[in-house]
């Protein structure tokens, strides 16, 4: 059997995570540690001291990589991107000190993470299209508003599924994210859902199924994330800004 020339392997590796998919993964890791730390609070056994340590470590490893990879664009400096920085810099002191801690306490430090990786991934999309808009990334078009937010809320790990008596549903935060929508998302190919990684809805019951974005939903909501919800025909600079609290002042006073 013959190799294929090198030229065209070279065709067959797949471009590198953009940033803002680097920080919707992120937000997938958090989700599954949080997802595992939280079984091992609920085991029968309990866990040893350092049974997460290894994997919050590697959390904060990851998330200082995605650090380097936003300022690896090069983009002007700005109040929106150091904020970016910043939070992903405490994201990362929290998941390795979480490492020295018991379970419990390991997982409050890390429970809000995947929703602030998703808050960074938004910021930093939009900073990109404002800047560089002519190379933004192609809006997936099949998804719907509904789909959009749904895509955002699995993301933030807002979302598990679950069953009984024969009839599945969701459990998620408001915005809710129907079965129907799940299941929508699924035949797409953008969302599944990894049986029994959830904590139980309730003490003694079965571990839920965590939904969770696949590769494809990541690259979905990555063209989408932070557009208005009127679609990709406006132009870039558009969309209204929020006035200063001073300008504020003065219409009000007018």
């Amino acid at each position: 059997m013959t190799e294929p020339p090198a030229e065209t392997l070279l065709f067959d590796v797949p471009p590198p995570p953009t940033p803002v998919e680097r920080l919707l993964h992120l937000a997938d890791q958090y989700t599954q540690h949080n997802d595992a730390l939280g079984l091992l609070l609920r085991a029968t056994d309990p866990p040893a001291p350092d049974a997460h340590a290894v994997c919050a470590q590697r959390l904060a490893t990851n998330t200082r990589s995605a650090i380097r990879a936003i300022q690896g664009e090069r983009l002007y400096e700005s109040e929106e991107l150091s904020e970016i920085v910043m939070r992903l810099k405490q994201l990362a002191f929290l998941a390795g000190a979480s490492a020295d801690l018991r379970t419990g306490p390991a997982r409050e430090l890390t429970a809000l993470a995947p929703e602030a990786a998703v808050n960074c991934a938004m910021t930093l999309a939009a900073e990109t299209r404002r800047r560089r808009w002519a190379t933004a990334p192609t809006p997936e078009d099949r998804l719907s508003p509904v789909q959009r937010t749904a895509l955002t809320e699995i993301a933030c790990g807002h979302v598990v599924a679950s069953s009984s008596l024969g009839r599945e549903f969701t459990r998620s935060r408001e915005p809710k994210v129907l079965m129907s929508t799940l299941r929508a998302l699924e035949t797409k190919g953008l969302a599944e859902r990894a049986a029994g990684t959830a904590h139980a809805a309730y003490i003694g019951g079965p571990p839920q199924d965590r939904v969770r974005l696949t590769s494809a939903g990541i690259n979905a909501l990555a063209s989408v994330i932070a557009l208005p919800p009127a679609g990709p025909s406006a132009a870039p600079g558009t969309t209204p800004r929020p006035l200063p609290a001073t300008a504020q002042a003065t219409t009000r006073s007018r």
